[in-house]
């Protein structure tokens, strides 16, 4: 850690410094009766308005992993690293309807979870728990990964030790993050994503205008980048599509929006809304977000031009691409508002770290701690359980920075995403229709997971010495049905989550028809058609933070 760049630090601590007194300050920001219930700490007393709401909502989707890996992937692997683009801007219209049906019927039974729903749809502890589970083991490493990005950013400062030393800034910013979490809940992400918003929308505009001007143009960009991805083997690269990628591409766009609506801080920043109209607003305007991305993400090809190279990680002894943009950053800007920049990513992780930790700990609160530990507890010792919690999943994140690979760790979060969408028939296509039997459900869960878990054994990563778990690509080729290949020889490649995802559907479908042959119990639902139309101001909405 000799070459410290003490310019870039002093501004970076500046901004998380404030950050900081803003995350204590949120404590007293439209503050209700108490923090202690969830319906306060877990969820902003369920009263965010429309700016709010977007800057929450967009600092919790939008993190700092993907200003630094999707630029990233596109500097190393060209077209593919777009993907990022067209699935955020078909989540939107996607999730507007159920969205609003989950707002709905959580407002008018209280519900703080995804699993809260689901239990009360169906009345099932079981399908409950298996739902609050998979978001809970989705969610940890996706908070990891925020530490990803901001390690990226230190290391580029100078921090690149390979001891505790190495960490010990990230520790510091965890444990800052940690307490003011602890004390003032979703209000402080949500007071701080204005901070970070407003920061990363003048690094990137800035940074689209200024450095292609700086490094001869557009079109001197894409030729040196399209030249750089001719002179290698892989099939796979380029400024374009190959045919071997084109239905990944669209797979995994398609599969990511889906899998991105149902993790839970994604549903938490929703519930935390005051009203429905303030959620169409926000599906209307946070496309603004994907247009930002998408300029991000021509990044990865302006740092070809610039012959940026990643710092290597002194702590596994391989190059990190996650460094690309901050070394770009770092080599085209002057130092001051290279610390600006590394401020926005570095207070881009906390935002969503925070969204993140607080809906796990809701999840494990309501549905593991409540619904089998101690089922009397009352909004007080919830909110504490909370609390704790969020404290527990932030520092178990960390551990898998302190001793597991970093690019284990991203293999992870791609694994979270088929992890994730496991949950989308008892979840989202619930809020529509109940036709589908409970147990029928729980079937279609675990045959998907043991399917997409069997596809993802299956993918070596030879970059990272890898035989198994090595993403979440696989050739159709290698799609086996009880041994028997349907494409034997294809080599097109596929997004393991979305045939996962077909796998689940095909189960949950069949079994349900035979159960309601037998005529089986389905649970009882305590939801009703109106419960899913309810706005702000209706009189059966349940009050909030009631003791």
């Amino acid at each position: 850690m000799s070459n410290l760049q003490w310019t870039e630090i002093v501004i970076f601590a500046f901004l998380f410094l404030v950050v900081t007194v803003l995350g204590f300050v949120a404590a007293r920001w439209q503050a209700g009766s108490t923090l202690d219930h969830l319906d306060e700490w877990g969820l902003g007393g369920r009263k965010f308005g429309s700016w709010i709401t977007w800057f929450l909502v967009g600092g919790d989707l939008y993190t700092a992993y993907t200003f630094v890996a999707v630029p990233a992937l596109v500097f190393g692997a060209g077209a593919m690293g777009f993907f990022a683009l067209p699935y955020t801007v078909i989540l939107y219209p996607i999730v507007f309807l159920p969205l609003l049906r989950m707002w709905s019927v959580s407002r008018v039974h209280g519900y703080v979870t995804p699993a809260d729903y689901v239990r009360g749809r169906y009345g099932s502890r079981t399908l409950a728990l298996l739902v609050a589970v998979t978001g809970i083991v989705a969610t940890m490493p996706y908070i990891a990964l925020q530490l990803v990005g901001l390690e990226a950013v230190l290391r580029t400062m100078g921090f690149n030790g390979s001891g505790f030393l190495g960490h010990l800034p990230l520790l510091i910013a965890f444990v800052v993050l940690a307490v003011y979490t602890y004390q003032s809940g979703l209000r402080a992400p949500a007071l701080i994503a204005f901070v970070k918003d407003i920061l990363i929308y003048i690094v990137i505009l800035v940074a689209v205008f200024y450095l292609p001007s700086k490094l001869g143009g557009w079109e001197t960009i894409f030729n040196t980048a399209e030249a750089k991805f001719n002179a290698t083997p892989s099939p796979t690269d380029g400024v374009l599509l190959s045919p071997a990628n084109q239905l990944q591409y669209a797979t995994l766009a398609l599969g990511s929006a889906l899998a991105l609506f149902l993790y839970p801080h994604s549903l938490t920043g929703a519930l935390a809304s005051r009203g429905r109209n303030v959620i169409k607003r926000n599906m209307v305007a946070l496309p603004a977000y994907s247009l930002l991305l998408g300029l991000l993400a021509l990044l990865g090809f302006v740092a070809i031009q610039a012959a940026s190279k990643p710092i290597t990680n002194q702590a596994t002894g391989r190059p990190d691409s996650n460094t690309i943009v901050p070394v770009l950053f770092d080599q085209q800007f002057p130092a001051w508002f290279t610390g600006i920049a590394f401020a926005a990513i570095g207070i881009g992780a906390l935002v969503p770290a925070a969204i993140m930790s607080i809906a796990a700990a809701n999840l494990w609160t309501r549905n593991v701690y409540k619904e089998y530990i101690r089922k009397d507890a009352n909004p007080k010792q919830e909110a504490k359980q909370a609390k704790l919690a969020s404290l527990i999943v932030k520092f178990g994140a960390v551990l898998f920075i302190l001793f597991i690979d970093p690019q284990f760790s991203i293999d992870l979060q791609l694994i979270g995403g088929v992890i994730i969408l496991q949950t989308l028939p008892a979840v989202a296509i619930s809020l529509y229709t109940r036709w589908f039997h409970r147990w029928a459900l729980v079937a279609g869960w675990v045959v998907g997971m043991v399917a997409g878990f069997a596809m993802l054994y299956e993918i070596p990563n030879p970059a990272a010495g890898k035989a198994h778990f090595g993403g979440s690509a696989l050739s159709l080729g290698q799609l086996s049905i009880f041994g028997w290949h349907p494409f034997a020889g294809v080599s097109t490649q596929i997004y393991v989550g979305f045939v996962a995802l077909i796998v689940n559907l095909v189960i949950a479908i069949v079994v349900t028809w035979i159960l309601r042959a037998r005529n089986v119990h389905n649970g009882t639902d305590q939801t009703q058609d109106a419960d899913y139309h309810a706005d702000e101001g209706d009189p059966r909405l349940k009050e909030v933070a009631v003791h």
